[in-house]
C-alpha cells in the first residue's frame, strides 16, 4: 500500500485550506530570502509515523527546498524531550508549512501509539490486533499506514475490497445463508466474505455457510471461549465490540485468530511534538 502516493491530494487540500491565498502574517515579516534552521522534539514518550508526510508537505511548498535530518524512522519509539529531527531551510517555507505538517505527523503517531499499546497486551497470543474503517474522512491509508507502523494489521481498506455481512445486510437479505449465497453467486471466490455473529446460534448458521472468517461481535467471554471451541479453526475468527487495553488480552485467550478496534483510529490522542526554531 503506497500510503503516501495515495494520499498526496490529501495533503493538497489540507495546504490549500491553511494558506489559500497566502500566509500573510508571515509574508509581512519575514523576507524571500531569509533562511533558518529549526528541530523537532518529542514532548511526550510514543511512537513515531508520518515522517515521509512531514518532508513531503515542505517539499509541496519548496520543492527540495528544505533539508530533513531525520534521528529517527517510522516506528522508532522516543520519549519526551527525544530531538527527533533537524532542518534547515527558508523560513517562510518553515512557518506556512509547520501546522499542517504537525497536524499530520502527530496524528498518524498518536495511531501508531495507540496501536503499539494494544499490541503490547497482545504479545504473549498468537491473535493479531486489525484496524477499522472507523478512520478519519479522507485520512484512511494514512490511519492504516499508521496503525501498521505501531504493529497491527490492517483489515479491509474499504467497502471495494472485501465483502462484510454485517447485521443490516443479513436482515436484507433475509438470514445469514441466504446474505452469503447472493454473494457468492455474483461474486464467486474473488472476495473473501466475513460475517457478523451475536450468538451461537448465529456462528452456526454461518458455519454452514460458505464463509471466510466469522466475527464475534460483543459476546460475552463465555460465549465467545464457546464460539471459538464450535468453530474449531475450520475459519478465521474475529472478536471485535467494546475491546479496551484492559481486556484485550482476555478476548485474545479465547482463542480468537483476530481482535479489531476501532478506538485505535477513531479515539486517538495526537502525539505531542514541537517544531522549533533555532
Amino acid at each position: 500500500m503506497d500510503y503516501l502516493e495515495r494520499s498526496k491530494e490529501l495533503i493538497k487540500l489540507a495546504l490549500e485550506e491553511d494558506i489559500q491565498d497566502g500566509d500573510v502574517t508571515t509574508l509581512a515579516i519575514v523576507e524571500e530570502d531569509e533562511m533558518c534552521k529549526g528541530k523537532l522534539v518529542a514532548k511526550q514518550n510514543g511512537v513515531i509515523a508520518g515522517l515521509e508526510v512531514f518532508r513531503y508537505v515542505f517539499k509541496l511548498l519548496d520543492g527540495n527546498g528544505l533539508k530533513f535530518y531525520s534521528k529517527y524512522y517510522d516506528g522508532a519509539e522516543v520519549q519526551r524531550g527525544d530531538l527527533i529531527a533537524e532542518f534547515s531551510g527558508k523560513m517562510r517555507t518553515v512557518l506556512s508549512g509547520e501546522r499542517t505538517a504537525l497536524n499530520i505527523l502527530q496524528r498518524m503517531s498518536g495511531v501508531a501509539t495507540k496501536t503499539r499499546r494494544y499490541v503490547e497486551q497482545l504479545k504473549d497470543t498468537k491473535t493479531e490486533l486489525l484496524d477499522t474503517r472507523k478512520t478519519m474522512p479522507g485520512f484512511r491509508y494514512l490511519d492504516k499506514y499508521a496503525v501498521a507502523i505501531g504493529g497491527g494489521t490492517n483489515h479491509r481498506i474499504g467497502l471495494f475490497d472485501m465483502v462484510m455481512l454485517k447485521e443490516n445486510h443479513i436482515k436484507a437479505a433475509g438470514s445469514i445463508q441466504k446474505a452469503v449465497n447472493v454473494v457468492r453467486e455474483k461474486y464467486g471466490n474473488k472476495y473473501k466474505i466475513e460475517v457478523e455473529t451475536g450468538n451461537l446460534v448465529e456462528v452456526m448458521d454461518a458455519l454452514d455457510s460458505d464463509v471466510d472468517i466469522i466475527m464475534l461481535d460483543n459476546m460475552p467471554i463465555e460465549e465467545m471461549q464457546a464460539s471459538v471451541l464450535m468453530i474449531n479453526k475450520k475459519v478465521k475468527t474475529e472478536a471485535s465490540g467494546n475491546i479496551t487495553l484492559e481486556n484485550i488480552k482476555s478476548v485474545a485467550e479465547t482463542g480468537v485468530d483476530y481482535i479489531s478496534v476501532g478506538a485505535i483510529t477513531h479515539s486517538v490522542n495526537a502525539l505531542d511534538i514541537s517544531l522549533l526554531i533555532i
